[in-house]
């Protein structure tokens, strides 16, 4: 199936960035810190590089296959039948992935904005909005998320500045901690908040230079993951590891701890939800639209649009299985590194495979 050769590199790149920064911002310094205490950079730091050999690898698949999303050359490199097991285990993977980001939403947005909104409405709401926006070609897609990365960027960028005034350094030492902690195990809780980034296997059919979307890679992970360590860096700098235990959601109080020099806005934290929504809705839709977009390969039909509304309910049943937020962050954080095993391990085991047969098909026609 030819595709519409309309994504720049740069709109790859935003595409990237806009979907990694997302409802795991809130939380993110509480992850590093629960491992590593004052090694909490570190640790973020390391799971930026797990998360980037992860995007490598699907981005060199990507542009070995680029006429393919990763659901067809799936089948092709394993086989037809073979194939579709992962395929399957891995749309699974993104519409649970959908709802539990849809869940967090929701869990933020009534305890800190609508407290008297029931959670089913917030949730439904957010999930309705990215059903519609998916229904939308790709190069509106693209849009979108073009449209709002500056208003998500420049924001979290101003916070972590100004926060930085009442930064004490001395928190951030030892730079691995006061104490061994399991900093495998943190890394990998936040190499899995990067997990969006396998959208780029969904984005290079579409790109006007797929050879290219290394570039985007490149650019994508520095940007996202270079604000969500300035994040960590600052949030542990002013809170110290001690205090961002007792706090759920670290990010948002700092944005509530800055100001603006002379006093224009005295809490940032309003700015900051509004935010962080949007930066939800990207991340949202992304996962929302590599969903239904991978069922209709699979499947074989010729466009998405009609199962944008057929998966809302299943999604947002998932999104109400767990019974409250800390559980609900238990599910995240263990299913989230499980699922490392589809983002990294899976392209790994195909790039194996497909170099394997390509050098059993060249030594086969040499000898013939």
């Amino acid at each position: 199936m030819e595709y519409p050769k309309e994504i720049t590199v740069i709109q790859a790149t935003t595409i990237l960035i806009s979907t990694i920064i997302g409802v795991g911002l809130l939380a993110l310094p509480l992850f590093a810190v629960r491992t590593a205490d004052t090694g909490a950079p570190f640790v973020t730091l390391s799971g930026i590089a797990i998360a980037s050999i992860g995007l490598g690898l699907i981005t060199f698949l990507g542009m070995r296959h680029p006429q393919k999303s990763i659901i067809l050359y799936g089948e092709d490199i394993l086989g037809k039948w073979l194939g579709k097991v992962p395929n399957i285990v891995i749309i699974l993977f993104f519409a649970v992935l959908t709802g539990l980001t849809s869940r967090e939403f929701g869990a933020v947005v009534i305890t800190a904005i609508l407290k008297q909104t029931p959670l089913e409405v917030t949730v439904i709401i957010m999930l309705i909005l990215a059903a519609l926006s998916t229904r939308n070609e790709m190069n509106v897609f693209a849009y979108i998320h073009n449209f709002y990365l500056p208003i998500v960027l420049a924001p979290a960028l101003i916070v972590v500045a100004l926060s930085l005034k009442n930064a004490n350094t001395l928190y951030l030492f030892p730079i691995l901690g006061n104490e061994p902690g399991n900093y495998l195990v943190g890394a990998f809780t936040i190499a899995a908040l990067f997990q969006g980034s396998f959208i780029i296997t969904m984005i290079i059919p579409f790109m006007r230079h797929p050879q290219k979307a290394i570039n985007a890679s490149i650019w994508g992970m520095v940007i996202a993951g270079g604000l969500y360590l300035l994040i960590v860096i600052a949030t542990v700098a002013v809170f110290g590891p001690g205090e961002i235990l007792n706090l759920l959601w670290p990010t948002l109080e700092l944005a509530r701890t800055t100001s603006i020099p002379g006093n224009i806005l005295q809490r940032l934290d309003v700015v900051f939800l509004s935010v962080w929504v949007i930066a939800v809705f990207t991340t949202l839709l992304s996962s929302y639209m590599f969903t239904v977009h991978s069922i209709s390969q699979m499947v074989g039909l010729r466009d998405h649009k009609m199962l944008s509304f057929f998966i809302l309910p299943i999604v947002f049943v998932i999104a109400m299985i767990p019974q409250n937020i800390l559980q609900l962050y238990d599910v995240i954080q263990i299913f989230g590194r499980l699922g490392l095993i589809i983002t990294i391990g899976y392209p790994a085991l195909l790039i194996c495979v497909d170099l394997i047969k390509k050098k059993v098909k060249k030594s086969g026609s040499v000898k013939a």
